[in-house]
């Protein structure tokens, strides 16, 4: 199957609602408490108030800027969704005890340096998407 040699700006309208979505379903399936469930809910809200205008006033496209922010979003899911049970079980240790610092698990971790790198040069790589 080949790749698209361009993407619409509606196409990134309509990819990043669905990221959105994505993104909002796994936080919500990913975090163990009401209060990591609602902080990860803000960056979709964040990514529109703060991305968004500063897009415009550097002069981004609105593809490029939909482009970023569906991979930042998408990329919280590959990075949280896989070692979800293991992340959860610390934020909660960490929200129970907020006096003392909960180590991470280590493979979560390395997972999700590798995976947050793994997506940094996928987003790269489909640059030319874009162009």
């Amino acid at each position: 199957m080949s790749m698209p040699s361009h993407v619409s700006t509606d196409d990134w309208i309509l990819i990043a609602a669905v990221s959105t979505i994505i993104y909002m379903v796994a936080m919500r399936w990913c975090m163990p408490t009401p209060k990591a469930k609602r902080s990860m809910l803000f960056a979709p809200v964040a990514g529109w108030i703060f991305l968004l205008p500063n897009a415009a006033i550097k002069g981004y496209s609105v593809s490029h800027t939909l482009y970023f922010y569906s991979c930042a979003l998408l990329m919280f899911v590959i990075m949280l969704a896989p070692v979800a049970k293991r992340v959860a079980a610390d934020i909660l240790e960490q929200e129970q005890k907020p006096w003392e610092k909960v180590p991470l698990n280590t493979f979560s971790l390395y997972w999700i340096a590798v995976s947050a790198t793994g997506c940094i040069v996928g987003m790269v790589y489909l640059w030319p998407i874009l162009e």
